[in-house]
């Protein structure tokens, strides 16, 4: 196919529209449950209150707001793909936004901005204590009636579309990390899934040997060690994708498969981490420098690590758990040995390289033998 084909094509498979609305009718759509948020987006929110204080300033002195995305479903409803923080950030100060149980966020109260410091204490309306801490009729009648352009993908575009401009969008910004991107689409593809991926980076003995810190933790860094797990155990690496690009499509493979066998990957998943905790602990995937594990988490370590420990399971669970604890360490001590390792793990091997070579060695290494 050429690429004048490819173009027809393309365009046939998106269906879209736009125009310009005001806030106040984004308001009120929200509240009439004819905009929706994904609950599960919900807990992305966060801009702090100095950002969302901006987005005020910026409102009220008439400065343009990019377009937000919505994709309108069977029913006709608006589902929000991108424009998360800006609209949530109106529905918050305006007292419409609902958590993901369906409560009423508590409304905000603004800081002071650059060019507004008397912002500082205002809420949209004023408390029955202080009324002087509303911001009054006329900035309120100023911000509903400010606009901004809704970009619409209709029921007819290709049902990848939807995911694939949130993607698009999103990937790269300061707003959201890669993952936080990932989990959104992933929550569009199958929300089974997802609470499922979720779920398993809750696992105890996951969360000791991979050893996360609080930041690596908010952003969702230890569900895309989960997908990578799965990843590595299910889908082909291909040499001509990027390493999100690998991990994008894997979830869009997983997530679509209509026989995915839940049970036994969780069991897979369950059992692998526990022999690695038990041998282990938090050094799982640290380095060992001939005397001891340290320094912090290495991705290369967890590539191999996860990977042959888990497709030499089997033949593993045969042992006594002294004869996997031994096993195992003998195994992650001598990986440093490993020349494959070696050349494939430092600092400067792009990751494209190291999943290309390390990944097929995994197998092998693990490979249990009398």
């Amino acid at each position: 196919m050429g690429l004048t084909e490819e173009f027809v094509k393309a365009q046939k498979e998106i269906s879209a529209d736009g125009y310009e609305m005001s806030f106040g009718e984004i308001i009120n759509l929200y509240r009439d449950e004819e905009l929706v948020i994904n609950p599960n987006y919900q807990r992305l929110f966060r801009w702090d209150i100095k950002r969302q204080s901006r987005f005020i300033e910026s409102i009220l002195l008439s400065i343009p707001v990019p377009p937000i995305f919505v994709f309108q479903g069977d029913d006709g409803v608006w589902e929000l793909i991108d424009g998360l923080q800006r609209i949530s950030t109106i529905l918050k100060f305006t007292g419409y936004l609902k958590d993901e149980s369906g409560q009423v966020v508590e409304p905000s109260v603004l800081t002071k901005t650059n060019f507004l410091p008397s912002l500082e204490g205002k809420q949209w309306k004023p408390s029955p204590l202080y009324p002087d801490d509303g911001i009054g009729a006329a900035l309120q009648l100023q911000i509903k009636r400010a606009r901004l352009r809704v970009e619409i993908l209709r029921r007819e575009s290709d049902v990848n579309i939807k995911y694939e401009v949130f993607q698009r969008l999103n990937t790269g910004g300061a707003i959201l990390e890669e993952q936080e991107v990932r989990n959104c689409t992933g929550y569009m593809l199958n929300p089974e899934f997802q609470d499922w991926i979720i779920s398993l980076s809750e696992n105890e003995d996951f969360r000791i040997t991979t050893d996360q810190t609080k930041n690596a933790l908010e952003k969702q860094y230890g569900v895309e060690l989960v997908l990578r797990f799965l990843s590595f155990r299910l889908f082909q690496y291909r040499s001509s994708l990027d390493v999100h690009e690998y991990l994008d499509e894997s979830l869009r493979f997983l997530a679509s498969s209509d026989n995915f066998n839940y049970k036994g990957e969780a069991f897979v998943f369950d059992q692998t981490f526990s022999m690695l905790n038990r041998a282990l602990g938090k050094d799982a995937f640290k380095k060992w420098n001939g005397i001891k594990f340290s320094g912090k988490f290495l991705m290369s370590v967890y590539e191999v690590v996860v990977s042959g420990v888990s497709k030499n399971l089997e033949t593993l669970l045969t042992l006594s758990e002294e004869e996997q604890n031994q096993f195992v360490r003998a195994k992650a001590k001598s990986l440093w040995e490993d020349r494959v390792f070696q050349k494939n793990s430092g600092a400067g091997v792009r990751g494209t390289t190291r999943l290309l070579n390390l990944l097929p060695m995994a197998k092998d290494f693990f490979k249990y033998e009398n």
